[in-house]
């Protein structure tokens, strides 16, 4: 191919990516008071995550917590499977694999930066009673990719907190003076 056929492919290529929308994912911008963050998780795939993301964002992930570290506190971070759909013959033909994670960001004095969320994610899969190594391969990848998307969903939460400081420390605070048997999540 000749040059110019070469480069008007690559001139066009371009611009379809362009034109589609297409963008480079950028580093997510979080709260100023989250500089230095202590995540707390009893989830160690989740917690590598989250702190592989947040090193890339310019985040100082600290071992422990102390003063002037926020704290990201990670209660829940739970998968479940579900029955979706059963065979005539009394089989189980599909699953949903569901991932609950609940967090809050407080500051290194204590103060509520982000207030209790709760994310939810499913995902759907067929069953093969012949072949259960490749379902339990199949839950496994499942749940990881659950997990990469977990990692996503609260570092943009925590960057809508970044860009509506205000508005989200006064919610976390509201949150935190009502009883616990009234909070609600989302």
């Amino acid at each position: 191919m000749s040059r110019v056929v070469k480069a008007s492919l690559l001139l066009m290529s371009l611009l379809t990516l362009a034109a589609c929308g297409f963008h480079l994912r950028q580093n997510v911008a979080l709260p100023p008071a989250m500089e230095r963050v202590h995540v707390v998780t009893s989830n160690i795939n989740l917690q590598r995550g989250l702190e592989r993301s947040l090193v890339a964002s310019g985040v100082t992930v600290e071992d422990h917590a102390g003063v002037d570290v926020a704290e990201l506190n990670i209660p829940v971070a739970a998968f479940s499977t579900e029955t979706l759909s059963v065979s005539g013959a009394a089989r189980v033909t599909e699953y949903t694999v569901r991932y609950q994670v609940q967090f809050d960001v407080h500051d290194g004095k204590g103060q509520p930066l982000v207030a209790h969320q709760r994310i939810d994610l499913q995902r759907n899969f067929s069953y093969d009673a012949t072949n259960t190594i490749g379902t339990a391969a199949q839950v496994d990848a499942i749940q990881s990719a659950l997990n990469d998307d977990m990692v996503t969903s609260i570092l943009l939460r925590l960057q809508a907190a970044g860009r509506h400081p205000g508005q989200t420390a006064a919610a976390a605070a509201a949150q935190e003076a009502q009883p616990a048997s009234s909070s609600s999540t989302h």
